[in-house]
């Protein structure tokens, strides 16, 4: 197996079918802009059920995770192809969904009811200046190993990953009040471009190669 070690204990490995309460894990514990989510919504498995659960269905060839050789800490997730992972999500996910979370009222009002109405938007993921950037990639590490090259290594493989499943170019988005983070993915060379009705995210894009 092709793996990646950004330091002594630590993989970076492909994801598996058993990692997935793992990524549940991390996923919400970073779910609040980084930072712990866990008891803000009626189940702890809301943010990630929006945010990780979908790829990790849909593109599993496209998820891998940061292993410290006992669980998984870390992962990156994302598809290669944005449209048509809508369009999956839409057909295979969100069937899912329905049987868990009622569609919320518009518009959403509490902070849960607008995570749901990310939940049943897929195609919110769609935009047109982001075309030319069909991939797209989440990355969350838990804070203990945050600043260790294993974001960059992540980052990496999955990047790798994308090109080989034919995307050109990837997008990601992060919070605009996150410095850290812009910071972050700058130095690993993505560049920030405009889109309309940006909200409070700043979008990002780089070359796969």
């Amino acid at each position: 197996m092709n793996t990646q070690e950004p330091a002594a204990g630590q993989v970076v490995r492909p994801y598996q079918p058993g990692d997935r309460d793992a990524v549940y894990d991390v996923c919400v514990r970073t779910g609040r802009a980084s930072q712990d989510a866990r008891g803000l919504y009626s189940t702890d498995d809301l943010i990630p059920d929006i945010y990780a659960g979908p790829y990790l269905m849909i593109e599993p060839d496209l998820a891998f995770v940061l292993d410290n050789g006992r669980r998984a800490v870390g992962y990156v997730i994302g598809t290669a192809d944005t449209p048509e992972f809508v369009r999956a999500y839409r057909e295979r996910w969100l069937p899912l969904m329905r049987q868990r979370y009622q569609p919320p009222p518009d518009p959403a009002q509490t902070g849960e009811e607008r995570q749901l109405a990310n939940l049943f938007n897929p195609e919110r993921m769609i935009r047109p200046e982001l075309a030319p950037y069909p991939a797209h990639l989440h990355i969350n590490l838990l804070p203990d190993y945050q600043g260790g090259g294993f974001g960059r290594a992540l980052v990496t493989r999955f990047l790798a990953a994308a090109a080989a499943h034919g995307a050109a170019w990837a997008h990601l988005a992060v919070y605009t009040s996150n410095t850290a983070a812009q910071g972050f993915y700058t130095r690993l060379g993505w560049t920030q471009i405009r889109a309309s009705d940006e909200g409070p995210w700043t979008f990002m894009v780089k070359s796969t190669t």
